[in-house]
């Protein structure tokens, strides 16, 4: 449904055109605090999906709270809509950890063609 708090309820319809085209991705949180949201389809190639992983990643690190203490991201794991879950490496999908990005192997299968 559409609703204003995602954006897709707007009167600046030239805006929302050019969040649309500019790749805008829009996630929400639940009551649990577990993060929900798309960074591509299945027909997207493995190179293009981790690109979307690794910027929805820095933009989810920068969201951070600065008074915020522990860690921020406890688990991640990656799913279809209606498909069963991978449970990825933290580290290698923190973007405050050194380990970052670095070996696609260790994202739990996510990132094999």
């Amino acid at each position: 449904m559409p609703n204003p708090k995602m954006g897709s309820v707007t009167t600046d319809v030239i805006k929302a055109i050019r969040n649309a085209r500019i790749g805008t991705v829009q996630f929400r949180v639940d009551r649990e605090g577990v993060m929900h949201a798309g960074i591509g389809k299945k027909s997207f190639p493995t190179r293009k999906l981790l690109d979307n992983l690794r910027a929805f990643m820095m933009s989810l690190s920068d969201a951070k709270p600065e008074g915020l203490k522990g860690k921020y991201m406890l688990k991640a794991v990656l799913s279809s809509s209606m498909g069963p879950g991978v449970v990825l490496d933290t580290a290698s999908v923190d973007p405050s950890n050194a380990k970052f990005m670095l070996e696609s192997s260790k994202l739990g299968g996510a990132a094999k063609k």
